[in-house]
């Protein structure tokens, strides 16, 4: 049994204490007044590691961006996790714009989601952090970041990095691929902050190879090309090129430069990035523009000869050609100092643009294509044109035989050259320019063929006087009143037709009616 005899007072304990106490304090006094405040620290350091209590989970902090780039990691767990949400998720959120078909669906903050692999168990959290800057950063523009917790078991480390995250981009890839949505991008200032960002809306450009009024070795030319472009994703690698491919559409107004991109769009399924030059004021904000671009994209600048108005390094004297578009570069001018605010800010250079199309920058990304517009080739700076910045060069011409007849039949409906005027429009187009613009114009006015055909015949003819001069046809397009006196005259005829028919069966009635009534008259007197 346990003596009581060996336990000691009360007295004696608080003695004890009171003796350990008074020898600590002065410890501590002897401490700050003979240790520096470094070995101080260090000490408390050290106590702290080898006594706290030791922690067996490891957390991974994902994210939305790095630096300018978007983080490829944080948009697949977006993806990914949209699949996960289960009955426990007590907050969510929704979003849907006007021209999508399905609510996007996504975490709120702090909400937490389970998930296994390989029999382990993962723990996803969504939390939103306040920037130490206030200006959120550079690729989003939020005040806040966006980001991922991800915590699991010390011991499976290497399995999450190596199996588990490559696991979760490549089933989020194939869960876009399913339901992409193309968009197209555009830019737009932030009120509050001295930057601007891509903002998106659904692009259904109905634009298709099948509808483009093209000739068909050139159209199949370009779909060609295409395909081999993506499909050699482990060639470029090999030979050592970015996979990258730019394209230089040139030709007049109207010609169906727009309506290319669509279609080459809604071929590949990427989406596009609508670039307005005239609205980027530096380097600098190009730079992080186009990086963050997503890949499988196309990025579009049109009518690159007027958007912007870049030195051109042939000579130091102003040519024709920029004579003519000096007073567009002065408006361009304008138009960067006030959507910048009215802040005078440096001028995006040649040099800048170059770097990203084909230079270092131009690697920061995979599967993009990249393609520029023009009415007037002749005016472009010869470094933009170079193999390697433009690969290839397409020329949008006017509306041959081909295109036309394409165009009839999907305007029309007439199929195979079987309308009467279908032979002499032909024969007109092979010398008189007409762009396809031009053309559906006309088929526009009037669901009647004839009607259509006509006013196209009477177009071309004044184009033919004039010497094919007014290649915009302003002044010699037929107007909407015309077509409609001729739809009334032709109405006028067939109701003439019609009245005649109607005349010639009732003659010989009213013949009748008068023979009959004379003998009437004859046999009353």
């Amino acid at each position: 049994m346990l003596s009581t005899e060996n336990i000691p007072s009360a007295s004696t304990l608080f003695a004890t204490y009171a003796s350990m106490t008074a020898s600590l304090m002065l410890f501590r006094s002897m401490a700050n007044d003979f240790l520096p405040e470094p070995v101080r620290n260090y000490a408390c350091f050290a106590f702290r590691y080898f006594f706290k209590p030791r922690s067996k989970e490891l957390t991974l902090v994902i994210e939305d961006s790095n630096g300018i780039a978007r983080n490829q990691i944080f948009e697949a767990a977006e993806v990914y996790l949209s699949a996960k949400i289960g009955p426990s998720i007590e907050r969510l959120k929704i979003c849907k714009t006007p021209n999508e078909k399905v609510i996007t669906i996504r975490l709120e903050k702090n909400e937490q989601i389970i998930d296994s692999f390989r029999g382990v168990q993962l723990r996803w959290r969504f939390a939103l952090v306040e920037a130490a800057d206030g200006k959120g950063n550079s690729h989003s523009m939020r005040p806040e970041k966006r980001l991922f917790e991800l915590t699991f078991h010390q011991t499976h480390k290497d399995m999450v990095l190596n199996s588990y995250l490559p696991h979760v981009i490549e089933l989020a890839k194939d869960m876009k691929d399913k339901t992409r949505v193309l968009k197209m991008y555009t830019l737009h200032r932030v009120p509050d902050y001295d930057a601007i960002r891509w903002d998106s809306v659904k692009l259904e450009h109905p634009a298709t190879f099948d509808t483009l009024a093209m000739e068909p070795d050139l159209k199949a030319t370009i779909m060609e090309d295409l395909d081999r472009f993506v499909r050699r994703k482990e060639f470029y690698k090999r030979v050592g090129r970015a996979w990258k491919r730019g394209y230089l559409l040139y030709g007049p107004p109207g010609t169906g430069k727009s309506s290319l991109v669509a279609a080459m769009a809604n071929y590949l399924k990427f989406d596009v990035f609508d670039l307005q030059l005239g609205n980027v004021t530096r380097d600098s904000d190009l730079r992080t523009l186009l990086l963050s671009t997503g890949n499988r994209s196309i990025l579009v600048i049109e009518d690159i000869d007027c958007s912007v108005d870049l030195p051109d390094r042939r000579n130091g004297n102003e040519n024709n050609a920029d004579a003519q578009s000096k007073a567009a570069g002065a408006a361009v001018r304008k138009n960067k100092t006030d959507f910048a605010g009215g802040k005078g800010q440096h001028m995006l250079t040649l040099s800048g643009l170059l770097n990203f199309i084909d230079g270092l920058w131009s690697s920061c990304g995979d599967e993009r294509i990249i393609v520029f517009t023009t009415n007037h080739k002749e005016r472009l700076d010869p470094a933009l044109l170079r193999p390697g910045r433009m690969d290839m060069h397409i020329h949008m011409s006017y509306c041959g035989p081909y295109g036309f007849r394409l165009l009839a039949a999907n305007y029309l409906g007439i199929t195979d050259g079987e309308h009467k005027l279908v032979a002499e429009i032909e024969t007109l187009l092979k010398t008189i320019s007409i762009t396809p613009a031009q053309v559906a114009e006309q088929f526009m006015k009037s669901e009647d063929a004839d009607v259509a055909l006509a006013a196209l015949i009477k177009l071309l003819k004044a184009k033919e006087r004039n010497g094919s001069g007014d290649v915009d046809g302003d002044e010699d397009e037929i107007n909407l009143d015309e077509v409609a006196i001729l739809e009334s005259k032709k109405l006028k005829t067939e109701d003439q037709t019609q009245d005649k028919g109607k005349e010639t069966a009732a003659g010989p009635i009213r013949r009748r009616r008068k023979r009959s009534s004379g003998r009437i008259r004859k046999s009353k007197n």
